[in-house]
């Protein structure tokens, strides 16, 4: 199979090993001044890469906290509306055991209750 041509996948010349001896010094030359601007491109693609990488990361890892504090912040909704919730139910308690709704009973009530705490 030497002294046959053939093509990458991306369609660019291979050279065998026979062609390349038949080249002169300047066309060896430039031939590794294209290389070498190619190399120089695709590192620079490369480093494209791997920054657009990095802020998919950060972007990935900043929506994990942010679903983490979500998931916080509901859980203080939720003790907030129980604790409204047990505070209507005894304010509803005490209007049945004290007639109609006095609220200056239900402001000393509540006042003994946080300063107990």
């Amino acid at each position: 199979m030497q002294g046959e041509c053939s093509f990458s996948l991306r369609g660019e010349y291979i050279m065998d090993e026979k062609e390349l001896k038949r080249l002169s010094r300047k066309q060896l030359l430039e031939l590794l001044l294209l290389q070498i601007e190619r190399a120089d491109e695709l590192e620079a693609r490369l480093a494209q890469a791997e920054e657009q990488l990095k802020s998919r990361q950060i972007a990935e890892m900043q929506a994990g906290s942010l679903a983490e504090a979500a998931l916080k912040l509901s859980g203080v909704f939720e003790a907030a509306q129980e604790a409204a919730d047990l505070y209507l139910e005894n304010v509803k308690q005490q209007k049945g055991k004290n007639g109609p709704c006095n609220t200056q009973a239900v402001k000393k009530n509540h006042g003994k209750k946080r300063s107990k705490k």
